[in-house]
């Protein structure tokens, strides 16, 4: 590579952190922070007002079954979504919920349309494009839900109900998975038959199912890559 080439690229990397990278870091930080102490508005809001508290006890006992239970994805989440979601992606995204059925699909389908390369600069700007957009139509959509969903679901036939609360969270992930299988095919039955041995015949909790899930199907892939099976794209 030229001196002139390398002089380029580092004044892109330079420009890239100046106006990108660092407010972002600077917002995401803040912005997490301000979240997440008001998250414990509504306690001071019923402590103040109605006198209503909670032994401590009681609420890290209720804290720590919730830890048993979702703990793992305190790790496996930030670690398995931030190719695809990026460094601005991963703050909107865990700002706003519903990562893995919405947020995670909509910056792959923005890259895979722009036709970005997934971990460049260009792919985490297009990704996050696509995640706001998302915020946008799923903050319209939820508020319209709010005022007339309780009401249609009251007019529906119960099969069309029950079919919606059993099958709408399957059907999502069911297409999120095909959406990335097709990507390399291969991976496909290893990040299936994990799980299916792990929780269908050896009957492990789901804190430990999901972490070998996700991290063996990357040390196959892994695998896949050192031996020449699967060429980078």
């Amino acid at each position: 590579m030229s001196d002139s080439s390398e002089n380029t690229n580092a004044g892109a990397n330079e420009q890239y952190d100046l106006l990108w990278k660092r407010p972002v870091i600077r917002i995401g930080v803040v912005t997490m922070l301000i979240a997440a102490v008001l998250s414990f508005g509504p306690l001071l809001y019923l402590y103040i007002v109605h006198g209503v508290s909670i032994d401590i006890r009681t609420a890290l006992t209720a804290w720590g079954l919730i830890v048993a239970i979702f703990g793992a994805f305190y790790i496996v989440e930030p670690v398995s979504f931030y190719p695809i979601l990026g460094l601005a992606g991963t703050y909107l995204s865990f700002l706003s919920g519903n990562i893995s059925n919405l947020r995670l699909p909509c910056s792959a389908m923005a890259q895979e349309v722009v036709g970005t390369k997934e971990g460049t600069r260009q792919a985490e700007i297009v990704g996050t494009m696509g995640i706001v957009g998302s915020v946008v139509v799923n903050l319209i959509g939820v508020t319209a839900a709010a005022v007339i969903g309780a009401w249609l679901i009251s007019v529906l036939p119960a099969v069309i109900t029950d079919a919606f609360r059993n099958y709408t969270a399957p059907a999502i992930f069911g297409a999120v998975f095909g959406q990335f299988a097709m990507r390399e095919i291969r991976f496909a039955p290893f990040a299936l038959a994990i799980p299916l041995i792990t929780l269908g015949l050896l009957g492990l909790p789901v804190w430990i199912v999901i972490p070998a899930s996700v991290f063996g199907t990357v040390a196959i892939g892994r695998v896949f890559y050192k031996k020449g099976i699967v060429k980078p794209k």
